[in-house]
């Protein structure tokens, strides 16, 4: 078995055990049974109804009346006139929802198959089920293809003319059955939520409908059914094969968010059409051709030395077993470090939506959260690997969404605050909206989702030293700034704040014993104002443009609050310091400076550092970190504070108590910016290069010493492969894209490297560093 296979020797009994394909519009969770296949359907821009105008015109009318209650301490009526105001019209936003379920009835016998094992091959991009059934070897490999825009299914039997199957389409329920013959017969409702499912052909399934009533999204879907040798059979809605050898299925989807709505059942048809021309062996190739050009930019291993057993020969429900008994292993978080990158190619492409809190991967009509894009720090933590993990082109799909919500997020701050520039909040969706999401006190009036996603812009960036890039996102990191500029407001000390605002999503107690969420100048608030202020001057720098604006926020930060230390010895997470509703609480918002900002550092600014550490020893030993996602951002902060135990402690619990079987991330439920945040925490212990210095090993702990990790990516343009050995390092490969010197340091030590032009290369021996 391979080592980047993620295995079991059973079924999935539930969603949670099946395994995730995608390319990165077209998503399938693979069960991988016996009897009845089924393949749950996500397509990334199916979601419900269709665009709204929130905009909540009393908001401006009231804003100044409840900024004066807020500074004079009247927490209560503040809140009550928020609630009343400055809500969006209506309070929410669209859902994502799934596609469908397809299903494939094989025509076995009731005896029970043996021999099973299904993967997820992590090499190739593709998840493999083999097993045998009534004398005959059954395969099949699932994956979804980029280059040629289906997912494909590809059957075989070891014994010619025994493969023999039904397939079916539903929509809304879950098909129950266990035979052949009893999925011939689907249940009442089983196909409610689609408009009609109708036959081009002799081999071709297509099946429409819409999300939302008439005004909603329009979705078709189209399956072609191939076959080697037998009959293709279409009855009541279902294809169905007898008597062949191997057979190809290829399903195509698209909606009206992208193609007209006249044009979808040619387009899906289109599709399938071009990628069936092909025999399956050379959409397989291009499948993993593409695939490996971005998944194999990088690779690593950590190793166990004191294994005692061969972990590839475990499945992994096993191998999660073993490490909730206390037991070790390294090589199961290399694992789970190339499942993020997996997951992120899978997710998110040039062309697709940005992945969404489930990524694609989504079950449910009316899911959690509404699977959206929660910008208070999820959809940012799904691209938190997206540049030091190799996938820059993964993080394009975030771009363009910006682009589109800096448009509706002008109208919203010029129409609710009446300012320039443009704003976000918390939460939005498929059509970037910006307006506020729920009526929540804790989240619901944050006004800095458009100023965090911004600096996504500058972070491409600063690893890729693309100067078109920034010459071509300035202008939406400036909006960003110019909101933050006019929706300041000076507070009783005479420092300019953000007002209203809150410290996501905590509340704090006041000095009558009430608590209260909405504030002035939260200490997160703060931080995010300084991180764009500062990218903004500099773009100013390097672009050589705009300089008046550029002083304009060198004066607004010398009024913005400084971050403060608390009478706990902690970071202040408020303007005033309050103790917190929930000291465990799982957002860890007002240490954004120590990551993913850059303001908080062991060598810049020690006492901050040292409050920070103060944070989250109190979170957690409140309780914090019981979701995956905020166990995942606590591993970052431990990393960037170059704690190596208590950071490799935070990967093990996050394996032991917030991973499914199939190592998606448990929020619970499942959540996947876990899986992005756990990705980009092993790589921020391997290597930082934030504050213009390149970090080597800054946070290796014991229990990997030795491994190597190659093609990670550093701030600068820099590419770098690390090997070490008994806790210390080896041999270290820079690669720079421009002629440009950098400082590297690696333990106490530090180096300045020049490098004499593009794609130089400069390569430091173990002993380098021991004669320093």
């Amino acid at each position: 078995m391979k080592t980047k296979n993620i295995w079991f020797n059973q079924p999935a009994g539930r969603w949670e055990e099946a395994l995730p394909i995608g390319n990165g519009t077209l998503g399938g969770m693979i069960f991988g049974k016996t009897q009845i296949e089924r393949i749950q359907l996500n397509e990334d821009s199916l979601w419900y109804g269709g665009p709204m105008q929130r905009n909540n015109p009393q908001a401006l009318e009231s804003l100044s009346q409840i900024r004066s209650l807020i500074f004079d301490g009247k927490i209560r009526e503040a809140e009550e006139l928020a609630a009343d105001t400055l809500v969006g019209v209506p309070d929410g936003q669209r859902h994502y929802e799934p596609l469908g379920d397809f299903y494939i009835a094989m025509d076995h016998s009731e005896h029970e198959p043996n021999g099973y094992q299904r993967h997820l091959d992590l090499e190739q991009g593709k998840v493999h089920v083999n097993y045998t059934a009534d004398q005959s070897i059954y395969s099949r490999d699932y994956f979804a293809s980029y280059p040629d825009q289906v997912l494909v299914v590809h059957l075989k039997s070891s014994v010619p003319g025994k493969l023999s199957f039904s397939t079916i389409f539903g929509r809304g329920a879950v098909l129950e059955s266990t035979s052949y013959s009893d999925i011939l017969k689907h249940p009442v409702g089983f196909q409610s939520y689609l408009d009609r499912i109708e036959k081009r052909g002799t081999n071709n399934l297509v099946i429409r409908g819409r999300s939302g009533g008439e005004e909603g999204i329009r979705f078709c879907c189209a399956i072609r059914l191939i076959s080697e040798g037998g009959q293709v059979h279409y009855s009541s809605g279902q294809l169905s094969l007898k008597n062949g050898n191997s057979a190809t299925i290829l399903i195509s989807a698209c909606t009206d968010f992208r193609v007209p709505k006249e044009q979808l059942e040619a387009e899906c048809l289109r599709r399938i059409e071009a990628a069936s021309t092909k025999p399956y062996s050379e959409l397989l190739a291009d499948h993993v051709s593409d695939y490996q050009s971005l998944f194999k930019k990088m690779d690593i291993h950590l190793e166990d030395e004191n294994k005692d057993v061969i972990y590839s020969e475990l499945p992994i429900d096993q191998r999660l077993e073993r490490l909730r008994a206390g037991k070790h292993d390294p090589e199961l978080m290399s694992l789970y470090f190339q499942f993020g990158r997996y997951l992120l190619i899978s997710s998110s492409r040039p062309g697709s939506l940005p992945a969404n809190l489930q990524g694609i991967w989504n079950k449910d009509m009316l899911p959690v959260w509404d699977s959206k894009y929660t910008i208070n720090i999820n959809t940012q933590m799904n691209y938190w690997p997206a540049e030091s993990c190799n996938l820059s082109e993964c993080h394009v799909p975030l771009f363009d969404f910006i682009d589109r919500l800096q448009v509706r997020g002008k109208e919203t701050a010029r129409t609710m605050y009446g300012c320039k520039g443009f704003v976000a909040h918390h939460n939005s969706d498929i059509w970037a909206d910006a307006a506020p999401q729920d009526v929540c006190m804790t989240s619901t009036f944050w006004t800095m989702g458009g100023a965090w996603l911004s600096l996504h812009l500058w972070d491409h960036y600063e690893y890729n030293k693309d100067v078109q890039f920034l010459e071509k996102v300035y202008s939406t990191m400036k909006d960003a700034a110019m909101f933050i500029l006019d929706y300041l407001i000076e507070d009783p000390s005479g420092n300019w704040v953000i007002c209203p605002s809150s410290s996501p999503e905590n509340r704090y107690i006041l000095d009558n014993g009430e608590s209260g969420a909405l504030c002035f100048g939260a200490s997160m608030d703060n931080q995010i104002i300084r991180e764009l202020f500062m990218r903004c001057i500099e773009s100013t720098r390097i672009l050589q443009e705009d300089q008046e604006f550029g002083e304009v926020l060198r004066s607004a930060l010398t009024k913005i609050p400084e971050t403060s230390i608390g009478k706990h010895g902690q970071i202040q997470e408020w303007s005033n310091d309050y103790d917190e509703l929930e000291p465990g609480h799982r957002h860890i918002s007002h240490l954004f400076a120590l990551h993913p900002g850059t303001q908080i550092t062991l060598q810049s600014t020690p006492d901050l550092a040292k409050a920070a550490r103060v944070t989250l020893d109190r979170r957690l030993e409140h309780g914090g970190g019981h979701t995956g996602w905020s166990r995942a951002w606590i591993l970052n902060m431990w990393a960037r504070l170059e704690e190596s135990e208590l950071a490799h402690d935070n990967i093990v619990e996050l394996l032991r108590s917030s991973t499914l079987p199939n190592l998606f991330c448990d929020h619970p439920p499942f959540q996947i910016d876990g899986n992005f945040g756990g990705t980009a925490g092993i790589a921020e212990m391997l290597l930082q290069s934030h504050n213009e210095v390149i970090r080597l090993l800054p946070a290796l702990p014991s229990a990997w010493p030795k491994g190597y990790i190659r093609g990670i990516r550093a701030r600068g343009g820099f590419e770098i492969d690390l090997e070490w050995e008994n806790g210390r390092l080896l041999n270290t490969r820079i690669r720079s894209i421009e002629e440009t010197r950098v400082t590297v340091s690696y333990l106490d030590q530090k180096i300045e490297l020049n490098f004499p032009g593009p794609n130089a290369m400069i390569e430091l021996k173990g002993d380098k560093w021991n004669n320093k």
